[in-house]
């Protein structure tokens, strides 16, 4: 909570160094639920809030000030990841969040891990933003090869609440492998990489865009090892979810790390069926403006990968009305 205050006086000091606002100037707060910081989540949500975010007192956005929504204050905060930000988007508890598109999907169809406590209602799509890659990052020298080395290691599968948890559980399933079966931890990435550092943790799963600023960090200090996940357990996992992607990671991403094959889901931006249409259509239209992309191509590099012609891929859950309203705009729905 902190840090969200503390985000939110820093941009109301930026728009106060731009101009004068007046008291007749309204001011809307959106949240955008994310992830861990050490993910990709968090940092690619502040930088789009830093686009679609537009209050008072900004300069004009043909003045080289934000072309955001006129007296939006955007902020990205940290949360536990995927199945907790759809529960907060359903709950009214935050406006908005990021969520992978399996989760997603599964969540609004009542399917999947949702099968026994039923379909979430009240959860629509802005936008597909970026795939994301399942990294299986062991510690350097741990002699950890495949996925099966895993069985009795010390491996963190991520927090209860997370994307990550939940495929994790699914890789570990199609290669034979149960939770019981191995020394199971479930950490976010930061506290993770440190159990790596004091010996005291062989591995851990991490689902994010590369790349994943908590990785990066490892590779750089300690060492660190990218897993293939690969192999006919993957073919017949990919067969049967049609969600996943094999993708690799390329070489160079990650310190003394060569190209690695894994699997992808898609990072969807979700909101709440009820928050009002013409907010979100004036989002939208913010989050695809011209001076949206430069932004985030600048800043990040999974963000470059964030683009309006991809905005529509995989979305399998209804988009909000407002957003729908934008894309029927631009022609890209009829």
């Amino acid at each position: 909570m902190r840090s969200i205050i503390a985000t939110v006086m820093a941009v109301l000091a930026l728009a106060g160094a731009g101009g004068a606002a007046t008291a007749s100037e309204k001011i809307t707060f959106f949240r955008i639920a994310t992830g861990g910081v050490g993910g990709t989540y968090y940092p690619v949500g502040g930088l789009i809030a830093q686009a679609i975010s537009n209050p008072p007192g900004s300069r004009p956005c043909d003045k080289g000030g934000s072309c955001g929504v006129p007296g939006l204050v955007a902020v990205a905060q940290s949360a536990h990841g995927s199945v907790a930000n759809i529960a907060a988007v359903a709950a009214g508890e935050v406006e908005s969040a990021f969520a992978q598109s399996d989760v997603a999907y599964w969540a609004h169809t009542g399917t999947g891990i949702y099968l026994e406590s039923g379909k979430v209602e009240g959860i629509r799509v802005i936008a597909a933003l970026y795939p994301e890659s399942i990294h299986l990052v062991a510690r350097k020298g741990s002699g950890i090869r495949s996925v099966l080395d895993l069985a009795g290691r010390r491996v963190s599968l991520d927090e209860e609440g997370s994307g990550t948890l939940v495929d994790a559980r699914l890789i570990l399933s199609a290669f034979g492998l149960a939770e019981t079966g191995l020394q199971a931890e479930y950490l976010k990435p930061v506290p993770a990489i440190e159990k790596i550092k004091a010996g005291e943790l062989d591995a851990f799963f991490i689902v994010a865009g590369y790349p994943a600023s908590a990785v990066v960090e490892l590779a750089e200090t300690t060492g660190a090892e990218l897993v293939p996940i690969e192999g006919p357990e993957v073919d017949l996992l990919a067969e049967k979810y049609g969600f996943f992607t094999r993708v690799t990671i390329p070489a160079g991403n990650y310190k003394g790390v060569s190209t690695v094959r894994t699997l992808s889901v898609g990072a969807q931006w979700i909101v709440g069926a009820a928050v009002d249409e013409e907010l979100v259509y004036q989002i939208t239209k913010a989050l695809w403006h011209d001076s949206t992309r430069p932004l985030l191509q600048a800043r990040h590099p999974q963000a470059s990968a964030i683009t309006r012609k991809t905005a529509l891929d995989g979305v399998a859950i209804p988009l909000h009305p407002g957003a729908e309203r934008y894309y029927r705009e631009v022609g890209m729905i009829e």
